[in-house]
């Protein structure tokens, strides 16, 4: 059978499922998109020529979300040619199609392309980024959000959060922070790791003494005096971004669990310094809660690297 290798771009919220990879009992991201598929092809679930598994950038754990996954499909041409139908589009688009149709609310099918030469989703990857929200000092959660904000009521120090995070930039052991695979390692790159507070600024701009005089009503904001204007939803936020070449398990939650303690004034500098000098699992390194947690990005280089880079990076690392 001739074969074909898919590309999926998509993104969800993973409020709902307990993580990304496959469970027999459990609602996962990988099981709701591989039922999908095997409705759409017409392929039986256990069927050993096509089993229809998805290869994906990242597995993400029980609650954390992703606003940019990749993932990859091996189908038989023929198989993909049963979701044309009337449609008098290509294959790899029809599929699209019915698929953004077929999947749940909390999934969002970006694109479906046949993917290039070489292309594998997970070791073709140049980096991932993830990015942390959190909403500190006790402010209230706007309720819309509160699906991928954590919450605290400490005034985070974000000057030492930094100090703390600049340690981890580098090919570093990170054992006291994540658990391998078995037969892997904890040795990441970690290219950029940095907090920030986002800014807090209006969605529109103040009214004008005109508008005031005027008594006009823009969408949004009301021309009185002291006139309300829209909030940035964001605003305020503390977000923690950080870009590896890969991360291990449980790698990123547990960082911002470390950072975290640093910025309550719980733990200091020569604490987090210690456990990164040191890759050994201990209870106070362990992962924070994941709702605040979003893969927001994967990078791939150019098409004639992909097989290359995929190559290189299924040889164990080593420091």
């Amino acid at each position: 059978m001739d074969m074909v290798r898919l590309r999926l771009d998509l993104a969800y919220d993973g409020g709902a499922f307990y993580g990304w990879a496959r469970q027999p009992t459990l609602r996962t991201v990988q099981g709701e998109l591989e039922q999908a598929l095997h409705t759409i092809l017409r392929v039986p679930a256990d069927d050993p020529d096509e089993p229809l598994r998805l290869t994906v950038a990242g597995r993400t754990d029980t609650g954390v979300h992703a606003l940019h996954q990749v993932c990859h499909l091996d189908v038989g041409e023929s198989t993909l040619d049963r979701c044309v139908g009337h449609m008098g589009v290509p294959a790899p688009e029809a599929l699209f199609r019915r698929l953004s149709r077929m999947v749940p609310d909390d999934i969002a099918i970006h694109a479906v392309s046949v993917a290039p030469e070489g292309f594998d989703a997970r070791f073709s990857a140049l980096e991932r980024t993830y990015v942390y929200r959190i909403c500190d000092d006790a402010r209230p959660v706007d309720p819309r959000m509160r699906g991928f904000v954590l919450a605290l009521d400490d005034r985070l120090d974000l000057d030492a959060m930094n100090a703390a995070a600049a340690m981890t930039i580098g090919l570093h052991d990170f054992g006291s922070f994540a658990t391998p695979n078995p037969g892997g390692t904890t040795i990441r790159e970690v290219k950029r790791a940095h907090w920030s507070r986002i800014p807090v600024s209006p969605l529109v701009p103040g009214l004008s003494d005109c508008d005031r005089a005027a008594g006009d009503t823009v969408h949004g904001r009301q021309g009185i005096s002291g006139g309300y204007t829209v909030p940035a939803a964001e605003s305020g936020l503390v977000c923690f971004t950080i870009v590896a070449d890969a991360f291990a398990r449980n790698m990123v939650r547990s960082l911002v669990n470390a950072c975290v303690k640093v910025g309550q004034g719980r733990k200091d500098l020569d604490w987090f310094a210690e456990k990164m000098a040191t890759p050994l699992r201990e209870g106070s390194t362990g992962p924070i809660a994941p709702q605040g947690l979003t893969l927001e990005h994967v990078a791939y280089p150019p098409d004639d690297h992909l097989a290359a880079r995929a190559e290189a990076i299924r040889a164990k690392r080593t420091l």
